[in-house]
Protein backbone atom coordinates (compact mmCIF):
# COMPACT_ATOMS: atom_id res chain seq x y z
CA UNK A 1 0.00 0.00 0.00
CA UNK A 2 1.61 3.61 -0.98
CA UNK A 3 1.71 5.05 2.70
CA UNK A 4 0.47 8.51 0.45
CA UNK A 5 -2.90 6.81 0.35
CA UNK A 6 -3.77 4.65 3.91
CA UNK A 7 -6.82 5.59 5.19
CA UNK A 8 -8.42 5.05 8.34
CA UNK A 9 -11.26 2.80 6.67
CA UNK A 10 -8.44 0.96 5.07
CA UNK A 11 -6.77 0.03 8.38
CA UNK A 12 -9.38 -0.95 10.66
CA UNK A 13 -10.76 -3.32 7.61
CA UNK A 14 -7.56 -5.22 8.41
CA UNK A 15 -8.16 -8.54 10.39
CA UNK A 16 -5.35 -7.61 12.65
CA UNK A 17 -7.52 -4.71 13.79
CA UNK A 18 -10.88 -5.78 13.40
CA UNK A 19 -10.33 -9.05 15.76
CA UNK A 20 -9.98 -7.02 18.92
CA UNK A 21 -12.87 -4.97 17.85
CA UNK A 22 -15.12 -8.44 17.93
CA UNK A 23 -13.19 -9.87 20.39
CA UNK A 24 -13.87 -7.09 23.25
CA UNK A 25 -17.71 -6.65 21.63
CA UNK A 26 -18.00 -10.20 21.94
CA UNK A 27 -17.09 -10.36 25.62
CA UNK A 28 -19.68 -7.24 26.21
CA UNK A 29 -21.94 -9.71 24.00
CA UNK A 30 -21.30 -12.98 26.55
CA UNK A 31 -21.78 -10.38 29.86
CA UNK A 32 -25.64 -9.06 28.47
CA UNK A 33 -26.16 -13.18 28.10
CA UNK A 34 -25.51 -13.62 31.02
CA UNK A 35 -26.97 -11.06 32.65
CA UNK A 36 -30.52 -11.28 30.58
CA UNK A 37 -30.48 -14.87 31.58
CA UNK A 38 -29.73 -14.32 35.27
CA UNK A 39 -32.38 -12.40 35.57
CA UNK A 40 -34.67 -14.54 33.73
CA UNK A 41 -34.79 -17.52 36.26
CA UNK A 42 -33.76 -15.88 39.28
CA UNK A 43 -34.96 -12.09 39.06
CA UNK A 44 -31.59 -10.46 39.56
CA UNK A 45 -28.99 -9.66 37.20
CA UNK A 46 -25.00 -10.56 37.21
CA UNK A 47 -24.16 -11.22 40.95
CA UNK A 48 -19.84 -12.14 42.49
CA UNK A 49 -20.05 -15.37 42.79
CA UNK A 50 -17.48 -17.53 44.72
CA UNK A 51 -16.70 -20.06 42.14
CA UNK A 52 -16.15 -18.44 38.73
CA UNK A 53 -18.74 -19.78 36.01
CA UNK A 54 -17.90 -19.98 32.40
CA UNK A 55 -19.17 -16.60 31.78
CA UNK A 56 -16.64 -15.37 33.54
CA UNK A 57 -13.71 -17.49 32.15
CA UNK A 58 -15.25 -16.78 28.26
CA UNK A 59 -14.69 -13.54 29.58
CA UNK A 60 -11.01 -13.64 30.58
CA UNK A 61 -9.99 -15.81 27.57
CA UNK A 62 -11.89 -13.10 24.75
CA UNK A 63 -10.28 -9.89 26.75
CA UNK A 64 -7.10 -11.94 27.66
CA UNK A 65 -6.64 -13.39 23.72
CA UNK A 66 -6.73 -10.10 22.01
CA UNK A 67 -3.45 -8.69 23.68
CA UNK A 68 -1.05 -10.44 20.74
CA UNK A 69 -3.29 -9.49 18.14
CA UNK A 70 -3.03 -5.54 19.33
CA UNK A 71 0.52 -6.40 19.46
CA UNK A 72 1.27 -7.42 16.07
CA UNK A 73 -1.23 -5.13 14.62
CA UNK A 74 0.56 -1.84 16.36
CA UNK A 75 3.84 -3.71 15.19
CA UNK A 76 2.28 -4.26 11.72
CA UNK A 77 0.38 -0.87 10.71
CA UNK A 78 2.52 2.09 13.14
CA UNK A 79 5.98 2.84 10.91
CA UNK A 80 3.19 2.56 8.04
CA UNK A 81 0.31 4.89 9.11
CA UNK A 82 0.96 5.99 12.47
CA UNK A 83 -2.06 8.42 13.00
CA UNK A 84 -4.50 6.15 11.54
CA UNK A 85 -3.13 3.52 13.88
CA UNK A 86 -3.64 5.57 16.36
CA UNK A 87 -7.36 6.27 15.56
CA UNK A 88 -7.89 2.54 15.41
CA UNK A 89 -5.88 1.81 18.47
CA UNK A 90 -8.31 4.52 20.71
CA UNK A 91 -11.43 3.07 18.77
CA UNK A 92 -9.79 -0.87 20.24
CA UNK A 93 -9.36 0.81 23.66
CA UNK A 94 -12.85 2.21 23.81
CA UNK A 95 -13.80 -1.17 22.84
CA UNK A 96 -11.82 -2.88 25.48
CA UNK A 97 -13.03 0.09 28.51
CA UNK A 98 -16.82 -0.76 27.03
CA UNK A 99 -16.57 -4.62 27.75
CA UNK A 100 -14.48 -3.76 31.20
CA UNK A 101 -16.86 -1.74 32.29
CA UNK A 102 -20.05 -3.94 33.47
CA UNK A 103 -17.32 -5.78 35.78
CA UNK A 104 -16.09 -2.96 37.00
CA UNK A 105 -19.43 -1.25 37.91
CA UNK A 106 -20.86 -4.50 39.22
CA UNK A 107 -18.46 -5.50 41.04
CA UNK A 108 -18.13 -8.96 39.23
Amino acid sequence: MDPNRITFRSIVKQPSALLPLAMSLGALLVLSVAAIYTFAHTGHGLVREADEGATAHLWQILMAGQLPVLIYFAIRWLPRAPRQTLYVIALQAGAILAAMAPVYFLGL
